[in-house]
Parts: C-alpha cells; sequence; structure tokens
C-alpha cells in the first residue's frame, strides 16, 4: 500500500514539472472563458474609454487622445517579453508620431501599466525611453478594471484605435503593427 502511495505522488510531481509554475513561470492571467455570443471587442468597434492616473497623478483618459492613431499597450515592468517589446514601441513611435492617417493625425501610445509598485513602473520607463505622454495605471496589477474592460489574457497585448476610438487591429506586434500602420496612412 506504501509503495502505491509513493508511485501516485511521484506521477503528480512528474506532471507538476511540466506546468509554467514548475519552471519558473507564474501562471499571469486565468485562461479566458471562450467567447460567447458576440460579446466582446471586436475590430470596427467603438474602444471603451479609459481613465486612469499618471505616474504624476494626473488623470488622463483614452478619449483625451481623439484625433490621433493610438496604440493601447497593456504592458509591465516585470514582464521581460514587453520590455523586449518597448524598444519596437519607442522606434514606431519616433517614426510615426507626426505622419497623417485616414482617419487620425499622428500617431501615439496609451501605455497601460499592470505594475503594483510606482517605483518599478516609473524607472522602467525612463530605462526604456518611453517618451509618449499617456503613460497610465491603477497599480493594481491584473485586478484593474482596465484589463477586464479590454479583454487581457496575457501581456504584452495591445488594440490600435483610429482618431474616431474605432478599434483597427487586435495583438499586432513588430512588423506586423507597422505593416498595419502603413496600411492607414494619407
Amino acid at each position: 500500500m506504501k509503495a502505491r502511495h509513493y508511485t501516485i505522488l511521484a506521477i503528480i510531481f512528474l506532471l507538476t514539472l511540466g506546468s509554467k509554475e514548475a519552471k519558473g513561470q507564474p501562471e499571469l492571467f486565468a485562461e479566458k472563458e471562450p467567447d460567447k455570443g458576440g460579446i466582446g471587442l471586436h475590430i470596427g468597434q467603438e474602444a471603451p474609454d479609459l481613465m486612469l492616473e499618471s505616474p504624476s497623478g494626473e488623470m488622463i483618459s483614452l478619449s483625451s487622445l481623439r484625433g490621433q492613431m493610438v496604440l493601447i499597450d497593456f504592458w509591465a515592468a516585470w514582464c521581460g517579453p514587453c520590455r523586449r517589446e518597448n524598444p519596437n514601441l519607442v522606434k514606431l513611435y519616433q517614426t510615426y508620431k507626426e505622419k497623417e492617417f485616414a482617419n487620425g493625425s499622428g500617431f501615439t501610445i496609451y501605455s497601460v501599466s499592470l505594475d503594483r509598485k510606482m517605483e518599478d513602473w516609473k524607472e522602467a520607463i525612463e530605462m526604456d525611453g518611453l517618451e509618449w505622454e499617456s503613460h497610465v495605471s491603477d497599480l493594481k496589477g491584473r485586478e484593474s478594471a482596465a484589463v477586464a474592460e479590454y479583454e487581457v489574457g496575457s501581456i504584452p497585448f495591445n488594440t490600435l484605435i483610429d482618431g474616431d476610438g474605432i478599434i483597427l487591429a487586435v495583438g499586432q506586434r513588430g512588423s506586423l503593427l507597422e505593416e498595419t500602420l502603413q496600411k492607414h496612412l494619407k
């Protein structure tokens, strides 16, 4: 009986070795339920407005950026893939910030941080040279209302909206995101 008990425990242990947590990669977000009945964010739909606080304490709404092409970027200082994507975002911002789009004048980024520590968030903005003005967070991590509103399953995650706040693309990075911006140039 004892040998059988140890065998079961060994099997359970081996199964957990393959899990994300056992490999030192904590589960960032729970699995999302499948979309039922068309609920959720879709291309062509108006993006939900957000109103979050900047590192200096100013409240910045997403709707205050109307008239521009806006990338809503969900990230965190502790997120390795996010930090590796940041140089691409800086390059895109510098390239397109003054461009004219079919439905928007200029390009900016509305960075929604899922950090919980203000110091880490501010330090990452400075270290990564994130020079755009709209950095926001409620410092609630994945419990942020913005995460639920935009159905963020993992980060980095983004949504591209036009000057009228209409969703053009979701979850694009690197060259794919640049192709989409190119496609919408005047």
